[in-house]
């Protein structure tokens, strides 16, 4: 090998890393397009938007859910296309962690050779030299490789960016955006200025690493395509014949996967709920169960605006209840009880009853802090004396989502919790909000606050709980109705 030449595992991570980003950034859109606004803050007041990629305009005082908000992006440009927030998010998390695993093996590489002599600027007197390659870029001339450097200085200053500062920021701003993490360290977000300022910065990274790409193909065009594909491609500018053959292959392959990846989750979005959520349900399990919530707002935080998901019941027993202020409304309890029970709003009082101020994290990607009144959940299940089989709680809503949300599918709305996570701190029963009872519109009689998971596990009008060891028998066997008919993950700390 010549001594600017690279060697093969810099060369297979460079290509593993262009496959992964194309993932990341069509799946990334998928879950931008979801909600398509960005807010200076938490509370995610409409017309508060740093910037919104939509037309339509909202209101406080309109009575509109965050759902009408998804926009169908293009299946050219979105993974999958279409509004597929679930199926996107799956793609989003399992290529994540192969991206990330391809990044610590490059950089570990990077340091166990010399290869970091390359990348690593050792001298200040390097930025003079980049500015001054950046004005021959702008005269039309390429300014000369550095001597001991495949490259000039301003393409080592932005690589070195890249690796060591975009990647790592990408990475640090998502977490930002975990429900999870965002429970356990309420402090981390705010080091962004809270989370939906670290989603508008997650946002500009992707277009830097957009801007990258492009600036770098088009780099790679001006100092001679076939010489700088030979080394990168084949490791040496020996056979550039061959170099071109194997980087267009490449390249080919890179779109293949993207269009394969497209279809069969168009065509079969079940097969890739399960597949890929034996990597990203597993990921999230394993981070959302660690992470248990600490969350201690103060009342001056409250949001002055919720933003609103599904319709409430047009059911006539749910209707019936609402106009008596919920007082003949009772929960059903049954399952895998010592005892079935039916309890009403002062018997859930009398198991105990709290305060806290959380913030609510939708998986759309809106926010807001509010103060609930409930019981603790873990208290509750308690209470019920589940007996040793039972491995989950099942919520059942009085919302029939055959008549709110016929887009989707049928059947009653309700979710799975594992009793591991109903255990956690501040999850809860809520009946009250910000002071006053649940409102019709926020889930009122009881709602379900999961305060380490995304927002839609937190079912709203709550009619009944079913303790259960397996949950293969309940709706289509997927641990929810969104799970069921969205193809979303079960488990949600991310």
């Amino acid at each position: 090998m010549g001594e600017f030449d690279f060697p093969l595992w810099l060369r297979a991570t460079h290509f593993l890393n262009l496959l992964f980003l194309t993932f990341l950034a069509r799946s990334g859109i998928e879950i931008l397009a979801s909600f398509p606004r960005f807010y200076r803050d938490d509370h995610c007041v409409p017309g508060s938007e740093l910037l919104k990629l939509t037309r339509r305009k909202v209101s406080p005082s309109d009575y509109t859910t965050a759902l009408e908000e998804e926009l169908e992006a293009p299946g050219w440009l979105a993974l999958p296309g279409g509004a597929q927030l679930g199926a996107g998010r799956h793609w989003h998390l399992f290529v994540l962690l192969f991206w990330i695993l391809t990044g610590l093996t490059y950089v570990v590489l990077l340091f166990v050779t010399d290869e970091w002599q390359r990348l690593v600027p050792t001298s200040w007197s390097i930025v003079p030299t980049a500015i001054s390659n950046a004005l021959s870029y702008l005269h039309g001339q390429l300014p000369p490789a550095l001597s001991d450097r495949p490259y000039n200085a301003l393409q080592q200053i932005t690589y070195f960016a890249v690796v060591f500062l975009l990647a790592p920021f990408q990475i640090a701003t998502g977490a930002a955006m975990s429900s999870a993490v965002m429970a356990r360290f309420p402090w981390y977000p705010s080091a962004f200025g809270g989370r939906q300022r670290a989603r508008f910065l997650h946002f500009l990274g992707l277009l830097a690493f957009a801007a990258f790409v492009a600036a770098h193909t088009a780099m790679v065009v001006v100092h001679g395509l076939a010489l700088e594909w030979s080394k990168i491609v084949i490791g040496e500018d020996a056979n550039r014949n061959l170099a071109l053959v194997v980087g267009v292959s490449g390249l080919v392959v890179v779109v293949i996967l993207n269009i394969l990846a497209t279809i069969v989750t168009g065509r079969s979005p079940r097969f890739a709920q399960h597949s890929l959520g034996v990597v990203a349900d597993r990921l999230q399990a394993l981070l959302s169960y660690g992470l248990s919530s600490h969350q201690r707002y103060r009342t001056s935080e409250i949001s002055p605006y919720m933003w609103l998901n599904g319709y409430p019941p047009p059911d006539p027993a749910y209707r019936r209840l609402a106009e008596g202020a919920f007082a003949d409304w009772r929960l059903a309890v049954n399952g895998l009880v010592e005892h079935e029970l039916s309890l009403g709003i002062e018997d859930l009082k009398a198991i105990g009853q709290r305060s806290q101020i959380t913030k609510h994290n939708c998986i759309q990607g809106w926010s807001s802090v509010a103060e609930w009144t409930g019981v603790d959940l873990a208290a509750f299940v308690d209470y019920c004396r589940p007996l040793a089989g039972a491995r989950y709680a099942v919520f059942y809503a009085f919302d029939d989502k055959g008549e709110t949300d016929p887009r989707h599918g049928t059947g009653r709305f309700y979710e799975v919790v594992d009793l591991r996570l109903a255990r956690m701190p501040q999850n809860m029963l809520a009946w009250g909000m910000n002071g006053k009872p649940l409102t019709i519109e926020h889930g009122a009689p009881l709602r379900l606050r999961l305060e380490n998971q995304l927002g839609f596990k937190m079912v709203k009008w709550i009619r009944a709980v079913e303790f259960v060891d397996e949950y293969a028998h309940v709706g289509l066997g997927q641990g929810g109705w969104r799970e069921d008919h969205q193809y979303y993950s079960r488990v949600v700390g991310i």
